[in-house]
């Protein structure tokens, strides 16, 4: 395959709203940076899904042989509970409800979020720097832009001055004149504001906001957008390839980001703007109430995460993703529940293990089949990241040795879960159903031998009548 022509990427870029063949700055390596969580919490399967995605593009990009520094920040920083940042202090909430300090509710939350990514299955990006480390950076990036003009102060902080940028909106096709006063809280909104679109970047005026630092506007802390400017540019350059995150940034967020960092530095900020679909989660869940699906909500469940991590394969990243999770007993407080989209996906993994795990002959047994099959896949992951039809393809060719190839874009872990597990000897309640079983076929009661054949099966095992007598294998069924 090295010495095959090269598959070219294309990209679909949120800026251009078109697909454009990826090019990078310096030939050989990707810049990428991705907005990362606020550690006031867990993490829900949400926020998750665009995680997913960027995790599936940096290991494509590396497929292809690129050198990726995947950058993706750590808000540490307390900030209100809207882009608008408006509301109450999303790390005053965490402190008041844990009774810990701030930067210890951050470290906390921090290491839950690194340790769920882990377990569907994503590479922990190359930095993740804190926001709290580097307000030195976003002070600086905000005299820049009042050196130039950019800026204009009142008693409640230092504002970015819209009408100043004549791009301003570009990335969400928005216009200035016909922007308005958000529906807030009287109290959040500063009449010495200038337009509906300005945005603060650096806050005063603040007496219950718990995290404070000194600057030259006076004590405060910085606005949200200012600190993922400063900490992109800071690891990846005043430009720099990809930038991505979930759909719902495109108005506000990565609008303010590319005002602020293009007018501070003169030039483009990013090439390729992509943006993630959003899971809609039919069921009765808020964050604010604690009644979210989290990866532990899933393993708690019976789930595998990696069911999760195949249900998202199966989606496009620009497609949005049903799921409808049912509470157990209809009451979120038991932390569990289940999702028929998990159940088929986790059928479908397993069948996927066992399947690879039984094939005993290749059937792309000669290497011009094997190689023109890879390019087949590689042009779908190549094509916006296509990962559905990519796999669909794997599932054609039904061949081990190409699965194996494409897992380190997967994530599926397949060299260790495709094995056999018939050499795994039953559990004891598991025998004891196999053998109760037993005696309701001699008994000739088969309606009870169906029963408890169910019984077996919904804890993941398999038993099967020869004339030698029973015989039970492992054959989950989605769930652990």
């Amino acid at each position: 395959m090295d010495n095959m022509d090269p598959i070219p990427i294309t990209l679909y870029n949120t800026l251009s709203r078109s697909k454009e063949r990826f090019e990078p700055l310096t030939p050989g390596k990707v810049g990428m940076y991705t907005c990362g969580p606020t550690v006031y919490n867990f993490a829900h399967i949400g926020n998750l899904r665009t995680f997913l995605f960027e995790d599936l593009l940096a290991r494509t990009l590396r497929l292809n042989g690129y050198e990726v520094t995947h950058v993706m920040n750590i808000t540490d920083v307390g900030h209100q509970t809207s882009d608008g940042d408006a509301g109450e202090d999303k790390m005053a909430i965490a402190a008041k409800r844990e009774q810990l300090d701030p930067y210890a509710i951050a470290r906390k939350y921090e290491g839950f979020f690194v340790n769920d990514m882990q377990r569907l299955g994503n590479d922990i990006p190359t930095v993740l720097p804190r926001a709290t480390e580097h307000v030195g950076e976003m002070i600086a990036l905000n005299q820049t832009l009042e050196a130039k003009g950019f800026t204009y102060a009142t008693p409640e902080g230092l504002y970015f001055d819209t009408s100043r940028d004549p791009d301003y909106g570009k990335l969400a096709h928005l216009r200035l004149d016909e922007q308005k006063q958000g529906v807030r809280d009287d109290l959040n909104i500063d009449p010495d504001k200038r337009h509906p679109a300005d945005f603060v970047l650096w806050f005063l005026n603040k007496p219950n906001h718990i995290m404070k630092w000194e600057s030259p506007w006076g004590v405060g802390y910085p606005g949200w957008h200012i600190e993922c400017s400063a900490m992109a540019m800071k690891y990846l350059g005043e430009t720099f390839d990809i930038h991505c995150g979930g759909m719902d940034h495109i108005p506000v967020h990565n609008t303010n980001e590319i005002a602020q960092s293009e007018c501070a530095t003169g030039h483009p900020f990013v090439h390729y703007w992509m943006h993630a679909a959003f899971l809609n989660v039919r069921g009765k869940m808020s964050k604010s109430k604690g009644n979210f699906v989290t990866v532990q909500t899933l393993i708690d469940s019976g789930y595998d995460p990696l069911a999760y991590r195949y249900l998202c394969l199966q989606a496009h990243y620009r497609s949005e993703l049903e799921m409808a999770w049912v509470w157990e007993n209809d009451d979120p407080t038991t932390g569990r529940g289940r999702a028929e989209s998990l159940d088929n996906a986790g059928r479908g993994l397993t069948y996927l293990y066992e399947r690879l795990a039984r094939t005993t002959e290749e059937p792309l047994s000669s290497e011009t089949a094997f190689d023109s099959a890879y390019r087949e896949v590689l042009a779908s992951l190549n094509d916006d990241l296509n990962v559905p039809r990519a796999v669909a393809t794997l599932h054609t060719y039904e061949s081990p040795r190409l699965w194996n190839a494409f897992d380190p874009v997967l994530g599926l872990d397949l060299a260790r879960r495709a094995k056999l597990p018939e050499d795994e000897a039953p559990p004891a309640p598991v025998f004891a159903l196999v053998e109760e079983r037993q005696a309701a076929r001699k008994n000739r009661d088969f309606a009870r031998s169906d029963e408890l054949r169910a019984a077996i099966a919904a804890l993941g095992w398999e038993v099967a009548d020869t004339p030698q007598g029973p015989t039970v294998k492992r054959h989950p069924v989605g769930r652990l």
